[in-house]
């Protein structure tokens, strides 16, 4: 008897743990559900959200060093702009109208057609160039742009021939299929047509033919985000993949947003958040590491440097940039040797590199585009420092001027950096890196350049 009152009192034990138990075993696998789908895609889940993050709101710092624009340029700013256009010049082809992304090397991305045609915008408002001369580089510009084959059909190619229009690959060979689309490509070139609407509306006919043709839809989905025909790490496939992580993916929607399209979902910054402690100092990271997603999260200055000279920061990219710009000074301060690290082509084999303040775990790292670490190729980036210390003003900047003063020449344009290995410049020349020279040098006069601000430049 005492047994069978036993068991009945068991039963009746057990039975009132069941539904606390179904409570967290629902609760288990709904939060891991919530996990899953936030390495997915980005949404916004709620107090879900709140559980799983500490910190989902940017806070703001209580001040920033940001220097005010609207100043006339000194005798340095001039020269360094002179130098920064001497690589157009040098590298500009006639036939076509435009510039070589790599001195002499005949092929561009959309990116460096961006930085050339962001480069040729500042020269005339600058005014290194005459209106005449502005006119007639753009309109040739415009009109190869307008022509070039399409990817499929549907969305421009990585990467064309300089010389005669043509789909190439990245080593410059004449492709018929094309080698893909990039998003982050396409969203910067229809940020600096936005530039071209504002300031020269005389071109906005061209403009509207060229991204006519293109499937943009393509590129956003269903989603409002950001989608390109990227490289898997795992399999080795070129497939249709989200593209952008945070930094690069808020940046590049701005260029859709400015020009209504929707890409909201990309660019919100606090979807997939994370918060490094790098001495001391929360940087923003992305959750998404390349173990999930075919792309690494790269934390370097590009497009933080990129969007306060053509947007002007917003309130989270405004903090993300200054706290990133901060890391890089506490290093400076703790080794003694500069700091300024961003993407960069460099002069020998593996020739581009990611040199990063965080990336797949790691702080203070530098990878190849194959994601092999290239860590014997951290640099001190020339763009980046131009960048950082026209757009903050504090004890960091003239070190970052002072320390960018030999890496250029003068008859030939301003070289991408200096390696920390052995003190050697790198001397590659770049669209990129002297395209982002006289944006700053644009910014400093005019402010943020894809804004009409009350400093704009008259015609000539």
């Amino acid at each position: 008897m005492k047994i069978v009152i036993d068991l009945v009192k068991i039963g009746q034990f057990l039975k009132k743990l069941v539904k606390p138990i179904v409570m967290l075993t629902a609760f288990y696998l709904g939060a891991n559900a919530v996990l899953f789908i936030e390495k997915a895609r980005p949404s916004d889940f709620g107090f879900y959200k709140d559980i799983f993050s500490k910190e989902m709101v940017i806070k703001p710092s209580k001040s920033y060093p940001m220097r005010q624009y609207g100043d006339s340029l000194s005798a340095q700013d001039w020269q360094d702009a002179k130098t920064a256009w001497r690589y157009f010049e040098n590298n500009y082809q006639e036939k076509t109208g435009l510039f070589n992304s790599v001195n002499q090397y005949p092929a561009t991305t959309f990116w460096d057609i961006s930085s050339s045609l962001h480069a040729l915008m500042s020269a005339h408002q600058i005014g290194l160039i005459s209106s005449k001369e502005f006119r007639q580089k753009m309109t040739k510009a415009l009109n190869s742009i307008n022509h070039f084959q399409l990817f499929e059909g549907q969305l421009p190619n990585k990467v064309y021939s300089t010389e005669t229009l043509a789909m190439v690959d990245y080593s410059n060979h004449i492709t018929q299929e094309g080698v893909g689309w990039s998003a982050m490509d396409v969203g910067r070139f229809l940020g600096a047509i936005s530039r071209i609407r504002k300031f020269y509306p005389e071109f906005t006919a061209v403009t509207d033919s060229i991204v006519s043709k293109w499937h943009i839809n393509k590129i956003l989905g269903t989603d409002a985000t950001l989608h390109g025909i990227g490289f898997s790490f795992k399999d080795k496939r070129a497939k249709i993949v989200q593209e952008g992580k945070l930094g690069y993916e808020e940046y590049a929607s701005k260029g859709y947003i400015v020009n209504a399209y929707d890409a909201s979902e990309s660019y919100r910054y606090t979807d997939f958040i994370k918060f490094i402690d790098i001495y001391g100092i929360e940087i923003g990271a992305d959750t998404r590491e390349v173990k999930y997603h075919p792309a690494y999260n790269f934390v370097l200055s590009e497009p933080y440097i990129l969007d306060g000279l053509e947007y002007g920061f917003d309130i989270n990219s405004r903090e993300l940039a200054y706290r990133l710009y901060k890391v890089q000074k506490k290093r400076y301060k703790k080794t003694g040797i500069p700091v300024a690290v961003s993407e960069d082509h460099i002069d020998s084999a593996p020739y581009f590199v990611y040199n990063s303040v965080y990336a797949n775990g790691k702080t203070w790292v530098c990878y190849a585009e194959n994601g092999d670490e290239a860590n014997e190729f951290k640099q001190f980036s020339t763009k980046a420092a131009y960048a950082w210390a026209t757009l903050f003003k504090d004890d960091y900047s003239p070190v970052l001027k002072q320390s960018i003063k030999e890496l250029n020449d003068p008859e030939k344009g301003w070289y991408a950096g200096r390696y920390d290995k052995d003190g050697k410049i790198n001397t590659v020349l770049t669209a990129n890196t002297n395209g982002v020279i006289l944006e700053a040098i644009t910014y400093k006069l005019m402010g943020p350049i894809n804004r009409i601000n009350y400093q704009k430049k008259k015609e000539k």
